[in-house]
């Protein structure tokens, strides 16, 4: 007879929420808000050391933001889990029958039924852990993977940093077409962001990049345009 696989070392374990949010979260920005310095202030036709002094600014300052207020959220998240998770063990503790009820329903909703549900209800009860994950799950849509807010924090910080410099490359290399070269690359960058979003996507690169440089090419024109206003 052949064994059956252990699907238990076939699946990696979870370490924790994935970052893909928080990097293109803070690429997009990063590359949006730094072009909007490049353009406003070259707009204006103001000297490139203006232009590189407030994109430098604006990327490390704005950047920290973003971050700090990624970490506080998501650690808002993880304590929001916390004070749940806490409440569903003590219901468990306390209110066995109750808490049971419940998990036999949440089974039941996910079409579970006779002997099986039964069984399946007495196998997640026996384990504590198990059932408050269960009961998390179902009466309040949480996992169990708890959010994770200085690695949050961290990946916005460095996608908004790698991002928001690359407006900012023409203007350091001193570039006499430095605007024009640097609109070039931010929609580049912004097709490169949807492009590597795609491979958590169903849908193709060239179109998950051709949506994101969309997003972004509308943003980097309105700023252009605001720019282009204060140089008449």
């Amino acid at each position: 007879m052949t064994s059956q696989p252990d699907i238990s070392t076939d699946l990696p374990q979870p370490e924790g929420h994935g970052r893909l949010r928080d990097i293109v979260y803070g690429a997009i920005d990063g590359s949006v808000t730094t072009f909007a310095i490049v353009a406003g202030v070259a707009g204006a036709e103001l000297s490139p050391f203006i232009i590189l002094a407030l994109g430098f600014a604006n990327v490390l300052a704005d950047g920290f933001s973003m971050a700090a207020g990624n970490y506080s959220g998501t650690k808002a998240e993880l304590d929001d889990l916390h004070r749940l998770r806490q409440a569903e063990c003590a219901r468990i503790d306390t209110a066995p029958e109750t808490a049971r009820r419940d998990l036999r329903a949440q089974l039941a909703r996910q079409g579970l039924s006779g002997e099986v549900l039964e069984a399946a209800t007495a196998q997640i009860a026996a384990n504590p852990e198990h059932w408050c994950t269960q009961l998390l799950a179902g009466d309040h849509g949480l996992s169990s993977v708890d959010p994770q807010p200085m690695r949050a924090a961290l990946a916005t910080f460095a996608a908004f940093l790698a991002a928001g410099l690359v407006p900012l490359l023409p203007f350091v290399l001193g570039l006499g077409n430095a605007l024009e070269v640097a609109t070039v690359l931010t929609l580049a960058c912004f097709f490169a962001i949807g492009a590597y979003k795609s491979r958590w996507s169903l849908s193709p690169w060239w179109r998950s990049g051709l949506e994101t440089l969309a997003i972004g090419g509308v943003a980097a024109g309105i700023a252009f345009v605001v720019g282009r206003l204060f140089a008449l």
